[in-house]
């Protein structure tokens, strides 16, 4: 069942006047203009703040159609649910402020996206909404930003390959980020500090966090121990050190839920995990050690409400952000090696045109809810998905055509 009744819009972004927001905005204007292909709106709870943002936006900016709609205002997110096919939110931290609109979605069998990286949220949404979505026809997906597309979309496209060369997918996948220069966005500091400082409270969180497959179906479970870096480690097949990857945390249960969500499509011992290369020899170690304590540090102060003020000072505030010429100067380079249980190898890269936090966030973000809009077949069922298992190779089309990533195959052995 998918939603039938007339709508307005195809597509509503809400949380526009946001920092991502804002960037959002500019993309879809910029790539899908108003009024045209598209029917689509932007929306939040200030009518003020709204307009200030289509007034910079030029000429065709001031044509976009405005919806006035409150994360805490029940009736508002149900009429705004009842005007479009999708939402696309960037109102965070999801885990304070965005479960009234999942609810509103699902009830009104809307479809919708974010960029969330709280898994917490994530499992508390499914355990919720699945059933009702699964009845409403609303297709709910999570995680459409840095964290998780190009790990979600970088391990269904090495299995695709892995699959057409060799016959088989890959058991074990390992994503190692070779380069990424850029910002975390201020919201995404903001739900890191929040997940501290829940887990610090709560011992039940804190087992489920350790739990690579936390948002799985409870069927889905593995007897193989999963990979999980804490420190730093060297690592021979990139010849290089490596250090947790703070993003690790949410990526691995996001690709574990489109391998469950896929019927086991990689196998009921997959294996995956992720880390950053920091380079070679002694400047390389350093590197990672250094990187491995200073994210200790941060997630301690954070958790403890004496310290956690003075973290707040030093990081990217929400709504905060680098420059246009910042975000365009950014970039990351993710390579994937995987292996066959015969002991063939792949190795695949990854690669953003745009800061990871921001500029390639936004676009992703956009293109996710265009292919929700229009390439879905009609009796695609609703219910709680990841980006690789609903949206697969149109997202990728997407994706590579006009988001500015790249797939490609290095190496195969």
């Amino acid at each position: 069942m998918t939603k039938t009744a007339e709508t307005t819009y195809d597509l509503v972004v809400f949380g526009a006047t946001s920092f991502v927001g804002q960037i959002l905005t500019r993309y879809l204007l910029d790539t899908y203009g108003v009024g045209k292909s598209v029917n689509w709106a932007i929306a939040g709870r200030s009518e003020g703040k709204l307009n200030t943002l289509k007034n910079g936006l030029g000429k065709d900016g001031a044509a976009l159609p405005v919806i006035l709609a409150d994360a805490a205002d029940e009736s508002s997110l149900k009429s705004m649910c009842e005007q479009t096919r999708v939402i696309i939110s960037t109102v965070g931290p999801y885990a304070l402020y965005g479960e009234p609109l999942v609810q509103a979605c699902v009830r009104a069998g809307t479809d919708y996206c974010d960029l969330t990286g709280e898994v917490q949220w994530i499992r508390k949404m499914v355990d919720r909404y699945e059933d009702e979505a699964k009845a409403s026809g609303a297709r709910i997906v999570h995680c459409c930003g840095f964290d998780s597309i190009p790990s979600d979309m970088g391990v269904w496209f090495l299995q695709n390959q892995s699959e057409e060369l060799f016959g088989t997918p890959c058991q074990d996948v390992r994503m190692r980020v070779k380069v990424m220069k850029g910002e975390f966005s201020g919201g995404t500091v903001a739900s890191m500090m929040n997940i501290a400082k829940e887990a610090a409270a709560d011992p039940k969180l804190r087992k489920e966090l350790a739990n690579p497959f936390s948002i799985c179906p409870p069927d889905h479970r593995s007897e193989t121990r999963q990979p999980s870096l804490k420190g730093a480690e060297y690592d021979k097949t990139f010849d290089a050190w490596l250090a947790p990857f703070v993003m690790g945390a949410i990526n691995t249960r996001i690709v574990h839920r489109s391998n469950a969500l896929q019927n086991a499509r990689y196998g009921k011992e997959f294996t995956y995990d992720e880390a950053m290369m920091t380079g070679r020899g002694m400047k390389g170690r350093l590197a990672a050690y250094g990187i491995t304590g200073g994210l200790g540090a941060f997630f301690t102060a954070s958790a403890i409400k004496p310290t956690r003020w003075l973290v707040e000072k030093f990081v990217p505030q929400p709504g905060e952000g680098p420059s246009p010429e910042a975000q365009e100067a950014g970039y990351y380079d993710l390579r994937f090696v995987g292996r066959t249980a015969d002991g063939k190898t792949i190795i695949t890269k990854v690669t953003g045109d745009r800061d990871p936090g921001y500029g390639s966030t936004s676009k992703m973000l956009g293109e996710a809810g265009m292919c929700l809009a229009f390439d879905l077949p009609a009796d695609q069922p609703g219910g709680f998905w990841t980006p690789s298992s609903l949206l697969d190779g149109k997202l990728m089309e997407r994706l590579t055509s006009k988001a500015g990533l790249t797939f490609d195959v290095l190496e195969t052995r």
